[in-house]
């Protein structure tokens, strides 16, 4: 196959604007075309900025390119990455990045009529445990979770009282055998996070993520410790392989949580993965609910434990794609169908 045409497109989100950067930079769909009519979508972030990231620039070097393998994808990876490295090396460019290269990956399962999960060597699983990120704990536990991620942003230390009555009313609800963590988004100190600890002891929570923010290595891995046997969770917010290898070298989290839609897509995962697992890591997707975590999960060592945002929460991604992965019983089913098997919503908004 030979790519005729790459566009990113950057839907008009219904979000309310606030200081938050998903307001502003929220995710991009990506279509691939080729010279024989087959089209690929893929999925990353970046917003606007990433948009022009893909069109002005990244689709000059894919258009004319050969796609017939997994090698073809990984080359073309590393040519977008190094016509990106003067201003990229992370954040929207990777983004950008990360959409264009899971476009292709469901360029090539279409073309194979196979899944993508087939294509890393794997199959589709009868079912993938999924967690719930939200707050609505009753609706939760009555769609099947056996799992759920509570958020908490630090504001003042009555967030102390305020965040324990969240985990035990968590607790309460989806019962003694449930895996119940908390989100903390970057905004605790050391301090926090011990006394957290101490005072969430009681309602056995799995992990507590994102605690510091990602340039504070040395100071999780010196903090790792004094929350055991809470597990410190974090990496969605690296972008690349050396972010990475620079919290291995620093020991400084628990289990890794690369977003295949910000990290370079499956390409970049991989050698994530690949890392994590001659450093000893375990690694849970952020977001991997979605299809293009889930395809990874299924065929891959990751842990088989998919995040799917609450209904309380909509970020609008199911809005804009067809064909998400079905929820029974609180699992995710990879359905039959060729690439990630997802397609975007004809009235998609460009």
């Amino acid at each position: 196959m030979r790519i005729r045409t790459v566009k990113a497109i950057y839907p008009r989100w219904n979000r309310p604007l606030s200081d938050a950067w998903q307001s502003h930079f929220w995710q991009i769909v990506v279509v691939v075309t080729t010279e024989c009519g087959r089209t690929g979508y893929g999925y990353g972030g970046g917003g606007e900025p990433a948009v022009q990231v893909v069109n002005s620039h990244l689709s000059r070097f894919l258009t004319g390119r050969t796609l017939e393998g997994v090698d073809d994808i990984r080359a073309a990876w590393q040519a977008l990455y190094r016509a990106s490295l003067p201003y990229g090396r992370g954040g929207l460019a990777m983004m950008a990045l990360s959409g264009v290269d899971l476009a292709l990956w469901d360029l090539l399962g279409r073309a194979r009529n196979q899944p993508v999960c087939e294509l890393l060597g794997g199959g589709r699983e009868p079912g993938v445990r999924a967690y719930a990120s939200g707050l609505a704990f009753e609706t939760y536990r009555d769609m099947g979770f056996e799992a759920v991620k509570v958020f908490h942003h630090w504001r003042e230390p009555a967030d102390y009282d305020r965040t324990e009555v969240l985990i035990a009313r968590a607790r309460e609800v989806m019962g003694t055998e449930a895996l119940v963590m908390l989100d903390c988004y970057m905004s605790w100190n050391a301090e926090t996070a011990v006394e957290m600890r101490k005072r969430l002891a009681p309602y056995n929570v799995y992990w507590f993520e994102d605690i510091l923010t990602p340039d504070h290595k040395r100071e999780l891995a010196k903090l790792k410790p004094q929350l055991a046997p809470v597990l410190s969770a974090g990496g969605e917010h690296e972008f690349t392989l050396d972010g990475y290898r620079a919290l291995a070298k620093a020991n400084s989290l628990d289990i890794w949580q690369p977003d295949v839609t910000w990290c370079g897509g499956l390409t970049g995962a991989l050698d994530i993965l690949a890392l994590a697992k001659n450093s000893g890591i375990p690694v849970c997707l952020h977001r991997g609910g979605e299809p293009w975590g889930l395809h990874l999960i299924a065929g891959s060592d990751c842990l088989a434990l998919a995040e799917l945002v609450g209904p309380d929460r909509q970020d609008g991604t199911v809005q804009v794609w067809e064909g998400f992965p079905r929820l029974t019983d609180g699992r995710l089913h990879i359905a039959d169908r060729p690439g990630f098997g997802v397609e975007p919503d004809p009235a998609l908004p460009a």
